[in-house]
């Protein structure tokens, strides 16, 4: 009984608990919620695994993966890896109308740094036509700045920037 109690309580707190520092200012103040076809909370290592069929869904982040574990230092998560074919990362920027989308094999989310590291076919875009692709990417969320490649000199990086639309000038005709 005071196992499944545990348990419930520590299923209530994460799902009402803000993540620190996640994207957008208002995701930070709203409940999380996951979803997965079985779950491992440990208070002790204050560590909780998730798997099968994950979904995570705070304000505008969505996270969705195979496997998920969530590592809590105190009461606050301190880092999180997902792991998918592929693992995925949707959020809404601040002062930003576009989402940001992500994905790759393996996904290393450290909430105190604000950073997100993508391993193994790597992909960051946006629907404005930005594309970043590498085995590598590391995306820094409080500076918006996106670092990719690899160590090996192998790895290459494909970066797609599509110029913005022309716009005309005052006074020029645009009815041809």
């Amino acid at each position: 009984m005071w196992l499944a109690d545990t348990r419930y309580a520590l299923v209530l707190m994460l799902a009402v608990m803000p993540a620190a520092a996640w994207g957008l200012a208002s995701d930070r103040n709203q409940p999380i919620h996951i979803e997965a076809n079985s779950a491992s909370l440990d208070e002790k290592t204050g560590i909780s695994i998730y798997k099968g069929n994950v979904h995570l869904r705070q304000g505008t982040l969505k996270l969705q993966g195979e496997s998920m574990t969530v590592h809590f230092s105190g009461d606050q998560i301190s880092k999180i890896l997902l792991s998918g074919n592929p693992a995925t990362f949707v959020q809404r920027p601040d002062d930003n109308d576009v989402d940001l989308h992500a994905e790759s094999g393996q996904m290393e989310y450290y909430a105190t740094d604000e950073r997100i590291i993508l391993l193994e076919a790597a992909r960051i875009w946006q629907a404005d036509g930005k594309d970043f692709r590498s085995d590598k990417i590391i995306y820094d969320i409080s500076s918006n700045r996106i670092n990719a490649g690899g160590s090996d000199s192998g790895d290459r990086v494909h970066i797609i920037l599509k110029p913005k639309p022309k716009q005309p000038e005052s006074g020029e005709d645009t009815s041809q």
